[in-house]
């Protein structure tokens, strides 16, 4: 089965237009929260076990506003609030997969560079298709380096995450000789096991070819799936 990438972030105007009254004022004193916490960042609880207002309100998001919606408001919340690398990593690490989920398709509306790759490293040890999906997006496409995102593609093709999910796939497969000796060798094991080879492994391969780059080496093929 083939996982699909996760559905575009809604700007707060088309929030606006999906959400009901009762949820659309619970998201006005949710984001007045996450601005204030911005405006002051002194004045975070003094308890060190105290969440702030809006990471409460974070938490709660699929309940007030829809599961649907929660990813979109979620990532409202995080931009609205200038989450920095500490509070983003709490919410993940304390969070549910899909508090953890929204926080890897907020990083690159956040100002961290690099800083937050180890997010997406843990993402990616799990064998939960709904943040693999989500740790492949932009942000890791910026900023891993290419043996991670090397890896990461296979990453896709071994639990069923579509290759659509991959930010920057088509830029950072062009030529790379390495990637296709890795997905040869990843078709050759799963021939050799008696598995079907997955379709959007022949994608990738094709995307590996040479081409301005004159110098690379030839992908290898690959037998074509099995039906």
């Amino acid at each position: 089965m083939t996982h699909t990438p996760p559905s575009p972030l809604l700007s707060r105007k088309e929030l606006d237009t999906l959400l009901g009254g009762a949820a659309r004022a619970w998201l006005d004193e949710a984001l007045a929260e996450a601005a204030h916490a911005a405006a002051h960042p002194d004045t975070a609880p003094s308890d060190s076990y105290a969440v702030p207002p809006w990471e409460l309100r974070y938490a709660a998001a699929g309940r007030h506003c829809g599961l649907e919606h929660a990813d979109s408001v979620r990532a409202l919340l995080l931009v609205e609030s200038r989450a920095g690398l500490p509070a983003l990593t709490r919410i993940y690490e304390q969070g549910t997969a899909a508090e953890r989920r929204a926080v890897l398709l907020t990083l690159p509306a956040l100002e961290l560079g690099a800083t937050a790759l180890p997010l997406v490293a843990d993402a990616l040890r799990t064998n939960d298709t709904t943040l693999v999906a989500a740790a492949v997006g932009p942000y890791a496409g910026t900023h891993l380096d290419p043996h991670n995102w090397r890896h990461a593609v296979l990453k896709c093709l071994f639990t069923g995450v579509s290759v659509e999910a991959v930010a920057e796939l088509a830029r950072r497969s062009r030529g790379d000789a390495e990637l296709a000796r890795m997905l040869g060798d990843f078709a050759a094991e799963r021939i050799a096991a008696g598995r079907a080879v997955p379709a959007d492994l022949h994608r990738v391969l094709a995307l590996t070819a040479p081409g301005a780059n004159a110098t690379a080496p030839a992908a290898p093929t690959v037998p074509p799936e099995e039906s």
